[in-house]
């Protein structure tokens, strides 16, 4: 299977949600889940815990909104954020494990997991990482023919098109892209986009016109059927909601891809 085309007009909005543990919260999920059309819910291994899982599913599922499944490596202290070596079979297990624990949840609120997405540094390595992002769609498998989101031309959506699985490309807002259509590092300044105004900018010209200028100041071509609002960012609310109305006001439908 090819990777999933772009509806003409029409555009998801996701964010990741439940990223909070016990008495911590990180997102605004409440008022999110107001905004987004799809929730990427933490699965316990950077963030997110039984009951927050349950709590984020049932107000999804109340709202209309995707339920998927963001997994990650086992790495809670590190908010799934550094580079770890997980062999692959390990890490298909763990892949499957997370989407079985939040498909539980999602399930007793009258809701399914409807897709799949990596984090932080998962996320990242499976970009160049063929091993890497061949376990994940193992894992992915294991648990069901669910899509697989993903950055555009990365090893995991080919890895996961080759396994006939959805794969489904999406862009960031508010995050800096490199000449080569890859997300600058966190560790680089400038990686993200701190201006409100701007990432309203951006989403509209990748959501519409499929561009988005790099870091050095080139035009790179970005094909996205979903884009991402970090929600784990100063106001992700504010601007989530500023960024939908931009896209409505081009133009653009407000659809969930799954």
């Amino acid at each position: 299977m090819a990777q999933a085309a772009v509806a003409r007009g029409a555009i998801d909005l996701n964010a990741d949600l439940g990223e909070g543990f016990g008495r911590w919260r990180l997102t605004d999920d409440e008022a999110l889940l107001s905004v987004v059309t799809s929730a990427n819910v933490a699965c316990g291994f950077h963030a997110g815990d039984p009951a927050t899982m349950r709590r984020v599913c049932g107000r999804a599922a109340e709202r209309g909104v995707r339920i998927g499944a963001q997994v990650s490596y086992r790495d809670l202290a590190g908010f799934g954020r550094r580079a770890m070596d997980v062999p692959a079979d390990e890490l298909a297990a763990e892949v499957a494990y997370q989407i079985g624990a939040l498909e539980v949840f999602a399930r007793a609120e009258g809701a399914v997991v409807a897709y799949v997405k990596p984090h932080g540094a998962l996320y990242n390595r499976a970009v160049h990482d063929e091993e890497q992002a061949e376990a994940v769609v193992a894992g992915v498998r294991l648990a069901g023919a669910l899509p697989v989101l993903g950055l555009p031309g990365s090893r995991l959506l080919a890895a996961a098109g080759r396994a006939g699985l959805a794969a489904v490309p999406e862009a960031f807002a508010d995050r800096a892209y490199t000449g080569a259509g890859t997300l600058v590092s966190r560790r680089e300044p400038g990686a993200v986009v701190e201006d409100a105004d701007a990432v309203v900018a951006r989403s509209v010209g990748l959501a519409r016109d499929g561009r988005v200028t790099a870091l050095g100041g080139e035009v790179v071509e970005v094909a996205a059927r979903s884009l991402c609002v970090h929600g784990d960012t100063p106001g992700a609310a504010r601007l989530a909601a500023r960024v939908r109305a931009a896209l409505e006001g081009a133009g653009l439908r407000m659809e969930a891809f799954a």
